[in-house]
């Protein structure tokens, strides 16, 4: 028996978000800026999750371990939203946050060698 989902107010708002932010980017200068600022954002977080293990020396393993994890979950998610209904923009907002955090730990990780 599948347990749906029940239709409160916070189920049926973020659906419209979603919609609403698909039909947003149906421009492809809106969808291509959108990915190019959540890319930019994803190099920010991994720029800075490199370099605040790299300050701090004291759980360089847990840090990759947590960032690893983080990143398979992405992944993970991106096999969901291609299997449900959603719009495609939401699977490629998560590819360009994830493309952009592995780029940016990867970075960080060339400039402590």
């Amino acid at each position: 028996m599948a347990l749906r989902m029940q239709k409160t107010f916070l189920y049926k708002s973020s659906t419209k978000i979603v919609d609403r932010l698909a039909n947003w980017a149906a421009n492809p200068w809106r969808r291509y800026s959108l990915l190019a600022i959540i890319f930019l954002i994803g190099f920010l977080v991994g720029s800075s999750l490199g370099m605040i293990n790299g300050v701090l020396a004291l759980m360089d393993p847990v840090g990759a371990f947590i960032a690893l994890i983080f990143l398979e979950l992405l992944i993970q998610a991106r096999f969901v939203f291609l299997k449900s209904n959603k719009p495609i923009i939401l699977v490629r907002v998560f590819d360009m946050f994830r493309i952009g955090l592995a780029y940016g730990l990867f970075s960080e990780g060339l400039k402590l060698l």
